[in-house]
């Protein structure tokens, strides 16, 4: 029996939520964790873990188990990370995520950049729309865009996006400008799956969120869809502000509505908290931050 192996397997477990999750983080079989986690138990002569097919809790004994494992693994890592160097000159593997478009368009330039600043630190950088799980997939430092609900991660504000609402001139040529929200009903609506409901939008005023009906003629998955299709004349569509800010910019796109908007969207770095932060993240964090508060200044 690897005790190392067991213990890693055990607090991996605790961590993620169950076996399943657990294997996915580790890149090990199932059956692999579920008999670590087992061996561990036999060495110990106790229950660290109650099994069910839904979920698995800890135990009494277990629940202290799992704080001094988890101790004793970080001080193990810590102590690998000091002999390799690794809290000193940035060096190594960084995993970074971000949502598809915004990725592409703001951060990715600036990994690009420091990329070339540091020589000696590779950079995976995976751009997906969804929430992805830092601990479970081995992440170590995510780009989101919205509210953060509580957790035990580290965030770093760098702006905030308005959701705007905008059309063609050509469209409002054609079927007029809504001047009210009420208007909207009167109007062809392209929406973003991704972002809301289709069948209503969500607006504020002084006093009240109000949820306006629209008309959806185009439903896709993707913002660039969206804008493509409203600059066509399509109809009216709603979309967070950097989706549209190329065809802001040079007209083809108009906003609409703009006393309504609702509250803007913040933008956080979040990773992992840890008592000491390797070289790697503390450098990348050092040189994103400035650079993209810089480019969060697009308001069209």
């Amino acid at each position: 029996m690897d005790r190392f192996e067991s213990m890693s397997a055990f607090v991996a477990v605790v961590e993620a939520g169950g076996f399943s999750a657990a294997a996915r983080r580790l890149a090990m079989p199932l059956a692999t964790v579920s008999r670590k986690v087992s061996e561990l138990e036999d060495l110990l002569r106790v229950q660290l873990l109650t099994r069910t097919t839904r979920k698995v809790a800890l135990t009494d004994i277990g629940r202290y188990h799992f704080e001094t494992c988890r101790r004793l693994l970080e001080e193990l890592d810590e102590a690998e990370r000091l002999a390799t160097g690794e809290y000193g000159a940035p060096r190594g593997d960084l995993i970074v995520t971000a949502p598809l478009l915004f990725g592409r368009l703001y951060l990715a330039p600036i990994v690009t950049e420091f990329l070339a600043a540091y020589a000696e630190v590779d950079v995976q950088l995976r751009l997906a729309d969804r929430i992805v799980n830092l601990g479970e997939e081995g992440v170590d430092i995510a780009l989101r865009v919205g509210h953060l609900p509580d957790s035990n991660l580290k965030a770093v504000k760098l702006g905030v996006i308005r959701q705007v609402v905008c059309a063609s001139p050509d469209y409002l040529a054609r079927n007029g400008i809504p001047e009210r929200l009420a208007d909207l009903s009167l109007h062809n609506s392209i929406t973003c799956t991704s972002l809301e409901a289709l069948r209503e939008w969500t607006f504020r005023t002084r006093r009240e969120m109000i949820r306006v009906p629209v008309r959806s003629r185009l439903s896709v998955s993707t913002a660039e869809a969206a804008a493509d299709a409203a600059v066509a004349g399509l109809g009216i569509t709603r979309l967070l502000c950097y989706q549209v800010s190329a065809p802001i910019s040079d007209g083809r796109l108009r906003l609409l509505l703009r006393d309504y908007e609702p509250e803007p969207l913040p933008v956080h770095l979040v990773y992992q908290t840890e008592r000491r932060l390797a070289g790697k993240l503390t450098s990348f964090i050092d040189f994103v931050v400035p650079r993209m508060k810089r480019k969060m200044v697009f308001n069209p």
